[in-house]
């Protein structure tokens, strides 16, 4: 029997013993037993995802049926710090799944949830961004394996931030790969893999978004192998030797120092775009002629290859709709979009009529 949840949780972690005889009821038209699914994924990229899984499942002939959902726990979000469902959770609410078979642990070892699952009798998981690390004691228990959605095209860009990592070093092509999943990370054979040429103004979340798309469309053109058994005989293993890592953001890597190319600094805003963005630090000078610090946040960007340098090279200036900052070599970095604390996006033109002909330079 599962542990009592906290209330706010009840309704999404609870016994799924009730539902379990349903979850297993679901028959293909002629009767045949439809495979059960379980599927695990937490931000809105999955819940695509699961949608494309319910609306495929819902056809007559149909060879399975999403008998759970897996995802994070409710998390506080926005001002007033309430509890909200995860995307994952909330699209399965709003298509009227029930709410006993949404189990929100918080790790993905926890007894009571491995008792619930074995109850719902899963017979494939599919993962796509859950964000949990799934122990040996939940992989053994689906019989056909579990198999995740990776947005890249492995073994590149193992971990966390595959997406990000690879705008991060300016690719021109990634992917998306289905693969098996194993105890090591994003290391298990892989299925079936699709590239895609990446555009060098496309950012993170809009990437992510092309990705799981084109993954979910993989996954049910794979699955009939994947629930007959057979896909494992044509999964290829991975060569270790030609993994790369994609590990977590985190905020310190936010800032931009430009001492580095205009490139760099460009690819970096198309990654860290959404979370955690990309902050900059320049120089106001006030009416005294002192420099008063002004932080902002960079939000679109543009590179110039070459562009001409004022006084000591260090002074933003403005062309067009851009402002110019000065960075390694010739390069300048074109500033589209910026944000300063507190206030909301703002053109870069909007921006330097505020600063009514004040200096603008770029900190050393």
């Amino acid at each position: 029997m599962a542990r009592r949840s906290p209330p706010m949780l009840r309704r999404f972690f609870c016994c799924a013993a009730k539902s379990a005889s349903a979850a297993g009821a679901g028959a293909v038209a002629g009767g045949t037993k439809k495979k059960n699914i379980v599927f695990l994924g937490s931000p809105q990229v999955a819940a695509a995802v699961l949608e494309t899984l319910l609306v495929a499942s819902d056809s007559p002939d149909s060879a399975f049926q999403v008998v759970a959902v897996v995802t994070q726990p409710p998390a506080a979000k926005n001002r007033g710090r309430k509890l909200m469902p995860s995307a994952v959770a909330q699209l399965a609410l709003d298509r009227g799944f029930p709410g006993d078979l949404i189990f929100t642990p918080e790790r993905a070892g926890e007894e009571a949830f491995l008792s619930d699952l074995k109850e719902v009798r899963p017979e494939l998981c599919i993962t796509a961004a859950y964000g949990n690390i799934l122990p040996q004691r939940f992989l053994d228990i689906p019989p056909y394996g579990t198999v995740n959605i990776h947005p890249s095209l492995l073994p590149l860009y193992r971990g966390a931030a595959p997406v990000q990592r690879a705008l991060q070093e300016g690719v021109a092509e990634t992917g998306v790969s289905l693969a098996y999943t194993v105890r090591a990370l994003d290391a298990g054979p892989v299925i079936a893999c699709e590239r895609f040429d990446v555009d060098e103004y496309i950012k993170a979340p809009e990437l992510l978004a092309i990705l799981f798309n084109i993954g979910s469309k993989l996954l049910l053109h794979e699955l009939p192998s994947i629930l007959d058994g057979s896909a494992k005989e044509k999964a290829i293993p991975q060569d270790d030797s030609k993994a790369t890592h994609a590990p977590k953001l985190n905020s310190d890597e936010s800032w931009l120092s430009f001492n580095q190319e205009a490139k760099v600094l460009h690819n970096k805003v198309r990654a860290f775009a959404g979370w955690p963005g990309t902050r900059a630090k320049l120089q106001l000078m006030n009416q005294n002629g002192e420099p008063d610090v002004l932080e902002i946040k960079v939000i679109s960007t543009k590179v110039c290859a070459s562009c001409d340098k004022t006084g000591d090279g260090n002074e933003v200036l403005f062309s067009g709709s851009s402002l110019l900052i000065p960075c390694s070599g010739s390069s300048c970095l074109e500033v589209l979009e910026l944000q300063l604390p507190g206030k909301k996006v703002t053109a870069a033109r909007d921006f330097w009529n505020g600063l009514r002909g004040q200096k603008l330079l770029k900190s050393p």
